[in-house]
C-alpha cells in the first residue's frame, strides 16, 4: 500500500515506519515544513491550517498519530488547550482534506486514547463503553468526533484508542526505569487502579492489521487483552530489575508535584481489545511480564 502519517518521528511512529517499510509498503510523511529530511513527504502546519490537498491524491490509506504530548509539563490552562488543539484541530483537517479528494484513501486509522473512558475503577471496558467525565475523556471524544468528515465521505474511519505503550525508548518505561533501577520504585497511591498497556511491537502490529482489515471501523483498543494494577506492575518491574519496591508514592505526594495531572496517573482504565481480537489478531506479548522484558530492552528510536 502506498500509507500517508502524520506523527512519524515520535514513539510509535517511528516504529510504525519500520515495520511499514520492512511489509513492502511505502511510506510519505506528512511533516511541518523544513523539519523532515525523508525522502517522501508533504508539508502541513495544523496551527495554520496549512495543507495542499492535491498532493494527499492517491494514497491507499491514512494514519493520523500526532498530538501534543499529555505529560510533557503540568496542565496549565495553556497546556492543556495546546493538548485539545493540537488533537482536534489537526484531525479535522486531515479530515476534511481526505473527504475532498477525487481519489482518497480507502482506510483513515486516526489516533485516539484508552483515557477516553474516564477513571473506571474495575469496570471491564469493550469499545462501545460510554466515555469518562474527566479533561482527557472530554478531548478523546472531540477527537474522534474531528474524523467525522472522512466517515460522512465513505472512507472506512478506525479511531484507534491507545493505551500506555511499553518501551525503553520513551513514555512510561523510560520515566520509571531509572527510578527502579535505583531502587526508589512503588506504586502510585493505592496501587488498585488498572493500567491498560500494549507493547510498542504489538501497537505497530496492530496498527498495520487494521489497515489490512476492512471489518475494522470505529473505535479500536489497541491494549493488552490482560490489563493490571499499578501494583502488580510495580512488582513486575521490580521483580524483572531485581530492585525493592517498597516505596509508595501517596496522592497528596503525586497532586504537589504533579498538579492535575495526577487525574491521569492515577485513573483506573480497565479496556480490552475486543475488536482486534475477535479480527483474528494475535498478541505477541499479551502478558505484562513478556512485554516488559521485551520493552527494557527495545531502545530503537
Amino acid at each position: 500500500m502506498k500509507v500517508l502519517i502524520s506523527g512519524s518521528s515520535g514513539l510509535i511512529g517511528t516504529a510504525l515506519v519500520r515495520n511499514l517499510e520492512s511489509s513492502g509498503h511505502s511510506v510519505t510523511r506528512l511533516v511541518r515544513p523544513g523539519s523532515s529530511s525523508a525522502a517522501e513527504w508533504v508539508a502541513w502546519d495544523p496551527a495554520t491550517g496549512l495543507l495542499d490537498a492535491r498532493q494527499l491524491e492517491g494514497f491507499d490509506a491514512a494514519i493520523h498519530l500526532s498530538g501534543e504530548n499529555v505529560a510533557s509539563g503540568r496542565w496549565s490552562a495553556e497546556q492543556k488547550s495546546r493538548i485539545r488543539d493540537s488533537r482536534v484541530k489537526s484531525t479535522e483537517l486531515l479530515a476534511s482534506a481526505l473527504a475532498g479528494l477525487d481519489s482518497p484513501p480507502k482506510v483513515f486509522a486516526s489516533a485516539s486514547a484508552t483515557g477516553y473512558y474516564g477513571d473506571r475503577g474495575d469496570e471491564l471496558l469493550a469499545e462501545d463503553a460510554a466515555s469518562g467525565w474527566d479533561f482527557l475523556a472530554d478531548v478523546s471524544v472531540e477527537w474522534e468526533n474531528a474524523t467525522a468528515p472522512a466517515s460522512d465521505a465513505g472512507i472506512r474511519v478506525a479511531n484507534m484508542r491507545i493505551s500506555v505503550v511499553l518501551t525503553a525508548s520513551g513514555g512510561m518505561v523510560a520515566t520509571v526505569g531509572p527510578i527502579f533501577r535505583l531502587g526508589l520504585g512503588g506504586r502510585l497511591g493505592s496501587g488498585a487502579q488498572y493500567l491498560s498497556w500494549i507493547s510498542r511491537r504489538d501497537i505497530v502490529r496492530a496498527m498495520e492489521w487494521i489497515l489490512e482489515h476492512d471489518d475494522l471501523s470505529g473505535p479500536v483498543n489497541l491494549c493488552s487483552p490482560n490489563p493490571v494494577t499499578n501494583a502488580e506492575f510495580t512488582r513486575t518491574m521490580g521483580r524483572l530489575l531485581r530492585r525493592p519496591t517498597l516505596f509508595p508514592v501517596p496522592r497528596f505526594a503525586l497532586r504537589i508535584t504533579q498538579g492535575e495531572i495526577t487525574d491521569m496517573l492515577l485513573a483506573s482504565v480497565r479496556a480490552t481489545p475486543g475488536k482486534l481480537s475477535a479480527s483474528g489478531f494475535e498478541f505477541h506479548h499479551p502478558n505484562l511480564e513478556d512485554a516488559l522484558r521485551w520493552a527494557l530492552t527495545d531502545t530503537e528510536v
